[in-house]
């Protein structure tokens, strides 16, 4: 819970007006900055085209289901998407009191996170596994994902993983 106060924080801080968009909206606009700078590394670019994917993803399906969601369901999922390819980035990448073990296998809780908690249940994998059939990707994670319910998996494994 401190985790997603603290995102929550840092996300409205990086934002000029949080209070007149939704987190949805600051998270994709967040990474749209990403990819359009041409300063950004290439990793950084890839990510937030993953995010900025996952988002229009998340948004397509709810619109083709005929589902009506609140902006708090867009809001959480876009927050918890965001720190959970940060935290999967952190460890994948600076987690330097791991060993290179321990980082793999943090890796593939996240991975595995994603796969194991769906969203819609998407019947064509071939489309939402995307990412993760790509060995050189530094979000091997599925489209199809609840984010909030993934990444309270993910953290809950990780401890076991870095300890």
């Amino acid at each position: 819970m401190k985790k997603l106060i603290f995102v929550l924080t840092m996300i409205s801080a990086f934002s000029v007006n949080v209070d007149a968009q939704s987190l949805y909206k600051t998270v994709r606009d967040g990474a749209t900055k990403i990819v359009n700078n041409p300063n950004s590394s290439q990793a950084n670019i890839d990510i937030a085209q993953f995010e900025i994917t996952a988002l229009n993803y998340l948004v397509a399906q709810v619109t083709k289901r005929g589902l009506a969601k609140s902006e708090y369901f867009y809001d959480s999922q876009a927050v918890n998407m965001k720190s959970f390819v940060d935290d999967c980035r952190y460890y994948a990448l600076k987690g330097s009191k791991i060993s290179a073990a321990k980082r793999k296998q943090a890796v593939e809780c996240f991975k595995n996170a994603s796969l194991n908690n769906p969203l819609f249940n998407d019947a064509d994998k071939k489309s939402t596994q995307v990412y993760m059939r790509d060995a050189n990707t530094e979000t091997p994670f599925s489209l199809d994902t609840d984010w909030e319910k993934a990444y309270d998996e993910a953290t809950k494994k990780i401890k076991y993983i870095i300890k």
